[in-house]
């Protein structure tokens, strides 16, 4: 038992130091090349390497451990496999496993490893290479020959003219390589023909076709590879020789007047398609109006940046950073502005100018959610590699130059950069985003909205949704105490000596630029925003063949036609109209284009249609005058100044507009004034003289006024400024109830106020209409506004629309003053009717005096509730008799320089000496009817 024990500890001590053995023995790896690359020819099977497959391994020339026993390939898909040719030397072989086909794949990539044979001739315990790359590249063999896309081919040709291009033939080849796969010359085999074709397969006539010689040719064409491999079949060509005619549109007009306000007007109402009989597959017939010329690209609303957003329902929040210069806005002053003849308010550079924004007018840093918009008209800059082009830039006042967002063109590409703050964000995020649009640099006007939502970022251009090619990253910008610059039109950034300058200036037009913090923008508002008021249409669109195929572009500046049917066609081209939406459009002139292409069987073109052009004139519209009339001069006791109130302003103001139209009932008057409804965009009271002190005095407006209007309000120590598209009875009603106050009255002995309005941005504007506002102090002047005589309440300035030409022959704020006219009238009035109303006259003055003796007080306290109806000095005279009444109002009609007509009767007066007590004045020296006293 001892000697078995010893014997198996022996045999356990020897198996244990022959592994050792072994191991140190086989201690290298194999080694082979890290990459290779082969080439083999289709149908083959064998692989030219390079460099050739050896490999390598330093245990050699011990057996096993220095021998090379295999190569791996690894890649399922791979058809190949290596075979060890001598394991001492490691040479080895790549095959295919099959043949290779060029046409099902050109190249193949794989991973190759070598084996050596470890502690025996199965490899066991072998040990392995690094793993080389193998590519291979498939050599082709010209085994396809060419082959024609078509079986036959058909054309036809007009006799008398020789074509450049009658049609094309087009042949192709299976192979993979491009010197076999190519098509590298046609012929055409059928001999003696006037025909001949060049390497691209166009074929042309030699010589002038005769239609009575011959009408139809028929030819043989075949092609040859680069490999110089032959089409097996030629392919019949077919020409059709058609006489002479004169195809083309016929009974169109080559002008079209557009009134404005006519709604839809047809553009060709007499127009068809002459063909000549030939045989048509299709028609389609394109229709272009070109407006680049009107306005910013077409006729679109002109009212203030603020007003259009109002209109469309844009967020709250705009800040417009290209302004029309003013006291408040004066950053723009001088910049080159373009207001054009349709107050469309148009910044243009040139590489010289920029504006810097002050710091209050945006925040410094945006927000995740804001928008940028502007209109831009911008085209290629010059060299070849323009430098940057900026339109808004925020960066360092001084010192680091560093860019916090900006947006600027570079080589027609539109790019918008956000550098984020490490106070928002600490990780590399998306910094710099790239479009490319032919639009940047086409030269024509078009509207760019930037959606920032943090990180996506989305552009529209002209309502069209576009994602950024390109999207970099960067690190947020460290915090520092450098203030920030906003410009436009070029970026702030340090020079060489440490000064900051302007540089990367903008070359274009800029218009409407406005960010909005804190909000993006829906694509509804933006399309709005954007929108061309005329366009092209088609009437009775119900009525239109169901075959007709019919598209517009977006602008509804282009429409396509398509049609198989040639009546079809011309009656669908009938039906195309022109329409402008604007109540005042831009007048003249826009331009059409009309180009038609007709095909035959084959999707041949047979036919050439001449394109035609024509006009559409939009006549200039009949320019509105936009009047304000009110009382010009109020009278308050001091008391009503310092009241929570205030008083008002406006309180009788009235807006009318007229236009003068075609009287076709009178001869002798070339036109009559008629009174319109339109909108207004804005109203501005201005403070004349001194400002407005913010500390005793302000115009006051209720946030009330403004419920259910497209409205808003700024409001600042030199007036009050209403603006939104809305009707000009909402704004009577809203200017209306402005109110003035102030807190030191004594000291306040009038203040003057100027009311203007506006239509389209100023494109049509009122008159100036001036206030007069005078505070009274003491007892005589309170007596005195106890006394006054003044309209009452209900009376209406009335105006026949015949008359408002005579009434209002300017603008001006001058109003015809019918006093002394009244005067006289009154006075003899007074004389006719003395005797008839002495007696009224009489019980009146007793009553009055009765009742104005009850209501005085010791002090100074004023009631506005005893004052609102006041006594008229016609009064008396009305009661007379009702005719006398009616004679004065037929002399007052007739009476040219009379602008106030008397509306009361006496009913309304029996009815308010019911109600409130009355006044009765016993002297009047003179009466003011641009005067009322409170």
């Amino acid at each position: 038992m001892k000697y078995f024990e010893i014997c198996q500890s022996l045999k356990a001590i020897t198996s244990g130091r022959s592994k050792v053995f072994e191991q140190i023995m086989n201690k290298h790896k194999p080694w082979i090349e890290t990459s290779y690359h082969g080439v083999i020819t289709e149908n083959t099977d064998i692989v030219m390497l390079d460099p050739p497959l050896v490999a390598l391994d330093k245990d050699a020339p011990i057996p096993y451990a220095g021998e090379i026993c295999a190569f791996n390939i690894h890649g399922l898909e791979a058809p190949f496999e290596a075979v060890v040719l001598n394991g001492t030397s490691g040479e080895g072989q790549l095959r295919a496993r099959r043949l290779i086909d060029c046409e099902l794949q050109k190249e193949y990539t794989f991973i190759i490893q070598a084996h050596d044979c470890g502690s025996g001739p199965g490899g066991t315990e072998g040990k392995k290479s690094h793993k080389a790359v193998v590519h291979i590249q498939v050599n082709d063999v010209n085994e396809f020959a060419p082959v024609f896309r078509e079986p036959h081919y058909r054309a036809a040709v007009t006799e008398g003219k020789i074509y450049d291009t009658i049609m094309q033939v087009e042949a192709t080849d299976q192979d993979c390589s491009p010197q076999y796969s190519q098509i590298c010359n046609y012929q055409i085999t059928t001999s003696n023909t006037p025909f001949a074709i060049d390497r691209n397969g166009n074929i042309r006539n030699t010589e002038k076709l005769n239609y009575d010689r011959q009408q139809q040719y028929e030819i043989l064409v075949t092609a040859w590879d680069c490999g110089q491999k032959r089409a097996l079949h030629n392919v019949p060509v077919r020409i059709d020789v058609k006489p002479v005619c004169k195809p083309g549109w016929q009974g169109s007009n080559k002008q079209v007047d557009y009134e404005p306000g006519t709604g839809s007007k047809q553009l060709f109402p007499k127009m068809h398609l002459e063909t000549c009989g030939g045989p048509l597959s299709s028609v389609r017939t394109t229709v272009e109006l070109q407006t680049s010329h009107i306005g910013k690209g077409c006729d679109r609303e002109t009212y203030s940046e603020k007003s259009l957003q109002k209109l469309c329902g844009a967020s709250s929040g705009s800040t417009d950073l290209l302004p029309a210069p003013s006291p408040a806005t004066n950053w723009t002053v001088n910049l080159v502005s373009d207001s054009g003849r349709d107050s469309d308010l148009i910044f243009r550079f040139d590489g010289h100018q920029a504006a810097k924004i002050p710091d209050r007018v945006v925040l410094q840093n945006l927000t995740d959610q804001f928008t940028i918009a502007t209109w831009m008209k911008h085209g290629p800059s010059p060299g070849l590699r323009a430098e940057k082009e900026t339109l808004l830039c925020n960066s360092d006042k001084t010192e680091m130059n560093r860019h916090h967002y900006s947006l600027y063109v570079h080589n027609c590409r539109l790019v918008f950069l956000l550098r984020r703050d490490f106070t928002q964000v600490d990780t590399f995020r998306p910094a710099e985003f790239h479009w490319k649009l032919e639009q940047i640099c086409d030269k024509e006007w078009h509207y760019y909205v930037i959606n920032v939502e943090f990180p996506v970022v989305t552009l529209y251009v002209d309502g069209v949704t576009y994602d950024p090619y390109l999207v970099t990253d960067d690190w947020p910008i460290h915090p520092s105490q450098i203030d920030m610059q906003l410009t436009v039109g070029a970026c702030w950034q340090g020079n060489d000596d440490g000064s900051p300058r302007f540089t990367q200036y903008f070359r274009g037009s800029l218009s409407g630029l406005t960010i909005r913090p804190g909000k993006i923008e829906s694509q509804k508002v933006i399309s709005c925003l954007q929108a061309c008021k005329e366009g092209l249409d088609i009437n009775s669109l119900e009525s239109l063949d169901k075959s007709i195929k019919f598209h517009f572009n977006p602008a509804q500046s282009i429409l396509v036609m398509e049609g198989d049917d040639l009546g079809n066609i011309n009656a669908a081209v009938r039906k195309v109209s022109y329409i402008n939406s604007r109540q005042f459009p831009t007048p003249g002139i826009r331009r059409l284009h009309i180009s038609t292409l007709v095909q035959c069987f084959g999707e041949d073109t047979c036919i050439t249609i001449p394109d035609i052009d024509a006009v559409v004139m939009v006549q200039q519209p009949s320019e509105p005058r936009i009047t304000i009339t009110g009382v010009e001069k109020l009278s308050w006791l001091a008391a009503d100044f310092r009241s929570s109130e205030g008083i008002a302003l406006f309180q009788d103001v009235h807006i009318i507009s007229t236009v003068t139209t075609a009287d076709h009932h009178a001869a002798r008057r070339p036109g009559v004034l008629e009174e319109i409804i339109h909108n207004l965009d804005y109203c501005d009271v201005l403070v004349l003289g001194e400002e407005l002190d913010p500390q005793f005095e302000a115009l006051q407006l209720q946030q009330g006024a403004l419920l259910r209007k497209h409205l808003d309000v700024t409001n600042s120590t030199s007036g009050m400024s209403i603006y939104g598209v809305d009707s000009m009875s909402n704004y009577e009603q809203v200017i209306r109830q402005v109110r003035y106050y102030s807190r030191q009255p004594k000291s306040l002995l009038e203040r003057r106020f100027r009311l203007t309005c506006s239509e389209l941005n100023g494109r049509y504007t009122s008159n100036e209409f001036s206030l007069e506002v005078k505070a009274m102090h003491n007892s005589e002047d309170e007596d005195h506004i106890s006394h006054i005589i003044a309209p009452p309440q209900y009376m209406q300035v009335a105006h026949h629309p015949s008359m408002l030409q005579e009434l209002f022959p300017s603008h001006s704020s001058d109003v015809p003053n019918a006093a002394t006219v009244l005067i006289v009238m009154c006075i003899a009035a007074l004389v006719v009717v003395a005797v008839l109303g002495i007696y009224r006259i009489h019980l009146t003055h007793q009553q009055e005096m009765k009742l104005a003796e009850s209501i005085k007080e010791p002090d100074e306290t004023w009631n506005d509730s005893a004052l609102t109806i006041t006594v008229n000095p016609m009064e008396a005279a009305e009661d007379g008799s009702d005719e006398e009444e009616d004679e004065e109002e037929e002399e007052e009609r007739d009476d040219d320089d009379d602008d106030i007509t008397s509306v009361e009767s006496d009913d309304s007066e029996e009815e308010m000496d019911d109600q409130l007590p009355r006044v009765q004045c016993k002297t009047v020296q003179k009466w003011d009817k641009t005067t009322i006293s409170y």
